[in-house]
């Protein structure tokens, strides 16, 4: 090969990636709703094909509308409440703050007696009880900042919401057209690995199924029924104190923590007893997932929890609060692919 046919060579090298680069560009904005899409659409797929299968295959297209109707009934009424719950908090709090009305329950003085934070968290909230104007003066660079975040995180919230909502409906397509997709799929996977292509699909398939139903299936079951005992006891802003237990859920740390202020506010608020029962509902709540984990695994999930929370902690930073969802499943799936390719080769 001569200088000539080199030079060539390389230019067509530098064509094609331009081109790849151009490409991808173009669809950056689109990457994270199509990775979402395939997340659902595999995770949904096994309910989905038998929902058809008891309408019939030749009812296909009404058997998917009808799947379509009774998914968005049981996700988009739980996300009415907490997001109606979430503003009407914010919106209480605020109008309580104009007309100088807000007020903070005193604090027990059992929670002095608590270890290493107990002394300085009751000052603070006796503080805040005794005279709210000056606690914000005091603090005001922290509620600044601290405000700020939770503005972006409610405005990230509201993002991820939009961007499921898209994904649901493209996830749909795909579970309707799951032949072709899994046929073009393998051909991918076929050329660029070879004959192990096909497992490789089981393997990114299983994993990913795994990690919704044992991950992100239990963190919303949990916080469905946290949201429901928080609206029972007449917690305030039992919106953001589910979402709080849905991201606890996910990353793995235990819901139980989220669930004590919770529990100090009902103390505040309601009657002992009331009190004493929402508690137990809340560890009852908090310890589920010990029970749901085994029934939804079966067999037990194969990733391990470290890299469940590096994942999930990653995808945060990287795609905010979609990241929660999409990252620990897709390091799990590379995590389960790295598996095996040290199987193969050893």
């Amino acid at each position: 090969m001569n200088a000539k046919d080199n030079m060539t060579s390389v230019l067509r090298i530098v064509v094609l990636l331009l081109i790849l680069v151009w490409c991808f560009l173009i669809i950056k904005p689109f990457v994270i709703i199509a990775i979402w899409s395939i997340l659902l659409a595999v995770a949904l797929y096994p309910l989905y094909k038998w929902f058809v299968a008891k309408l019939g295959e030749h009812r296909k297209k009404l058997a998917t509308f009808i799947f379509t109707l009774i998914s968005v009934l049981l996700l988009a009424v739980p996300a009415y409440f907490v997001l109606a719950s979430i503003f009407e908090s914010i919106a209480t709090i605020a109008d309580q703050i104009k007309s100088e009305g807000l007020q903070i329950p005193l604090p027990d003085l059992k929670i002095k007696s608590w270890p290493l934070i107990g002394e300085r968290l009751y000052d603070e909230w006796y503080a805040l009880s005794v005279n709210i104007h000056e606690f914000a003066v005091v603090h005001k660079d922290a509620i600044l900042e601290y405000g700020r975040g939770f503005l972006s995180s409610v405005k990230g919230f509201l993002g991820t919401m939009v961007t499921f909502v898209i994904s649901f409906f493209v996830a749909l397509v795909l579970m309707f057209n799951a032949e072709s997709a899994y046929r073009s799929s393998l051909r991918l996977f076929m050329k660029l690995i070879g004959q192990e292509g096909e497992e490789v699909i089981l393997i990114s398939r299983d994993t990913i199924r795994s990690v919704v139903k044992g991950i992100l299936l239990v963190a919303i079951i949990q916080a469905a029924f946290a949201f429901i005992g928080f609206k029972a006891i007449g917690l305030a802003a039992a919106g953001l104190f589910t979402l709080l237990v849905l991201i606890a859920a996910i990353v793995q740390i235990p819901v139980t923590i989220v669930m004590v202020i919770p529990i100090l506010f009902a103390f505040s608020i309601a009657e002992p007893t009331y009190a004493i029962i929402f508690t137990i509902y809340c560890l009852l709540v908090g310890l589920s997932d010990n029970v749901l984990k085994p029934i939804l695994l079966g067999k037990g999930l194969k990733t391990p929890m470290i890299v469940i929370l590096i994942g999930t902690i990653g995808g945060l930073l990287l795609h905010g609060i979609i990241g929660l969802f999409v990252g620990p499943v897709i390091l799990s799936v590379v995590y389960q692919l790295y598996q095996y390719w040290m199987r193969a080769t050893a």
